[in-house]
């Protein structure tokens, strides 16, 4: 696979979060708005959050679309990006699978405790 198309395939999966998110709380996503996809290439984030999105979806998320994923590495990446008063997400894909969610099994229990 090209680069390009290996970012197209990013993209699309950070685009789909984002929009998973904009139904989830009722903010609108995309350009300009509580939640978009950041561009590849630039640091933090897959899915940057207002402040208002960061109260409603308390999550710092990194998205891979990879066929092989190193789980460690993609976790110290995103522990790496997490933003202040959020947990760190990691939303992983690869071709013809769904995508699944990924984080600290300690704060998955305490989320579901309440």
């Amino acid at each position: 696979m090209n680069t390009a198309s290996a970012k197209a395939k990013g993209r699309r999966l950070q685009q789909w979060v984002a929009q998973q998110i904009s139904k989830l709380t009722g903010l609108k996503s995309g350009k300009d708005s509580d939640i978009v996809s950041r561009e590849m290439g630039q640091s933090g984030t897959d899915v940057r959050l207002s402040e208002k999105a960061k109260i409603l979806f308390p999550f710092s998320v990194e998205c891979k679309n990879v066929e092989k994923l190193n789980i460690w590495k993609t976790i110290k990446q995103a522990k790496a990006n997490q933003m202040k008063n959020t947990d760190w997400l990691v939303i992983a894909k690869r071709n013809h699978e769904k995508p699944i969610a990924i984080m600290d099994a300690e704060r998955f229990f305490d989320l579901l405790s309440k």
